[in-house]
């Protein structure tokens, strides 16, 4: 569908905002490989959803107990997504406000510890997200970042000696989950030493609820986590935003104080209806897409792995899950080689790793890959095989990323359709824009 839009009527600003926002679309979404880990593509039934009148109203409190009117659809609406993520996650506790998963850590944080505490953590070059540390929310709420023992062989957590700090430390929170993040973490183990110690056990899946509800990784709330904190937009494929999902209803009550009124006032409601459809999505066809990222990032690996890249995890399979992590530093460098693979449109970031020094953060030695967006677009092992080739063209032949953007964006030409999704008509598409944009549909 076209929608012709008169630009001559635009001020020269206007026309300015229209470009730059045209380039980028059809840059990221039909001209790049996106393998930033963190993100990844609404359907277009959900993207269309999330064009919807709610985004001009605000809904402070819980669903029936709002303070302020004409929201008896809404809140319909925010239960009904409530109910289908908690059918998801295997739970009746779900509180969708947070509107974003940093903002969902800091609710926990500040419902179970208090200034002065300790949390136990895992260590940030080895993969916790900069809120789970005294850089991010958790230091600015005033609690104590304690990093527990990493085994580099494993690349998890070295659980005995991680018990036996939590049962030294006495913390009142642990947190497990990551940013950087290719093997699950080891919750039920660790389970057993915080509620030795009556502490509460968090579990940031940001990275991963996709794979948790597509039943290739586990469940942390089934294996001993008390809360699973999460954003909704990158193995899960929906919009912006954040969720808190606990055990037990005092949990739940716990952290639905402190999300409103200390860290949320109105919580963006446009994006519960995408959140929603996207659930539903991932009920149909979640089992079907995690698999295949999986599959895509082991095999990503592996040939990144035969043309001499240095991946980490080689003992272990590479990954379990959606990442893939490069040691670079032998050609120049994680920030020096994201920068020549985004001159050929191979979208990455590049990485602390644990033998790093701070001083290295401009130019860190990894490079992290994510390919749960590329597989949303339809990419299979094999396409993985031409994605290694391609980005062995820059890191280890050294060719001109001008001569490879040529590659990238041809054979990106075959990938313009979103999967793992419901198929909507032009007509649909047609009708339901008119609906969000104009409040007019022939429905």
């Amino acid at each position: 569908m076209s929608i012709l839009i008169d630009v001559s009527k635009l001020p020269e600003d206007g026309r300015i905002v229209l470009d730059l926002v045209t380039k980028h679309h059809v840059w990221r979404k039909r001209e790049c490989l996106n393998l930033i880990a963190s993100e990844n593509v609404m359907s277009p039934l959900a993207m269309l959803l999330y064009i919807n009148d709610s985004m001009h109203r605000y809904a402070e409190g819980k669903p029936f107990k709002r303070y302020y009117q004409g929201l008896k659809y809404f809140d319909q609406l925010e239960v009904t997504a409530q109910k289908i993520i908690g059918e998801l996650l295997e739970t009746n506790y779900i509180e969708l406000r947070a509107i974003s998963g940093t903002i969902a850590n800091a609710t926990v944080y500040r419902a179970f510890a208090n200034i002065g505490d300790k949390a136990c953590v895992v260590p940030v070059q080895t993969g916790a997200h900069v809120s789970h540390t005294r850089y991010g929310t958790l230091g600015a709420l005033g609690i104590e970042q304690i990093d527990m023992p990493f085994d580099l062989e494993t690349w998890n957590l070295d659980v005995d000696k991680a018990k036996k700090l939590i049962e030294e430390v006495k913390p009142k929170l642990v947190i497990l989950g990551g940013s950087l993040y290719i093997f699950p973490h080891p919750t039920k183990e660790i389970s057993e030493s915080t509620k030795a110690v009556n502490a509460k056990l968090m579990y940031d899946a940001a990275h991963v609820l996709g794979l948790i509800i597509g039943k290739v990784w586990e469940n942390p709330l089934k294996n001993g986590a008390d809360i699973l904190t999460s954003s909704t937009h990158k193995t899960f494929p929906g919009p912006q935003g954040g969720l808190i999902a606990t055990v037990t209803e005092d949990d739940y009550k716990a952290v639905g104080k402190v999300v409103f009124p200390m860290f949320v006032s109105n919580h963006h409601l446009h994006r519960i209806a995408a959140t929603a459809i996207t659930g539903v999505e991932m009920k149909v066809f979640g089992e079907a897409y995690a698999k295949q990222i999986v599959r895509n990032a082991k095999r990503l690996a592996q040939k990144l792995f035969e043309y001499g890249v240095k991946v980490i995890g080689e003992n272990r399979g590479f990954t379990e899950s959606h990442q893939v992590i490069i040691d670079v530093k032998q050609y120049g460098g994680g920030a020096k080689l994201a920068e020549a693979l985004e001159e050929a449109n191979i979208i990455v970031n590049k990485n602390l790793l644990p033998w790093d020094k701070p001083e290295d953060i401009k130019n860190p030695s990894g490079i992290r890959i994510g390919v749960q967006e590329v597989t949303r677009w339809g990419m299979v092992e094999n396409d993985m095989d031409t994605i290694a080739e391609l980005m062995k063209m820059i890191i280890v032949d050294k060719r001109d990323p001008r001569e490879v953007r040529e590659k990238v964006i041809d054979f990106r030409k075959n990938f313009l359709e979103v999967k793992y999704c419901f198929r909507i008509t032009r007509d649909e598409e047609i009708n339901l824009l008119k609906l969000m944009l104009h409040a007019e549909t022939n429905w």
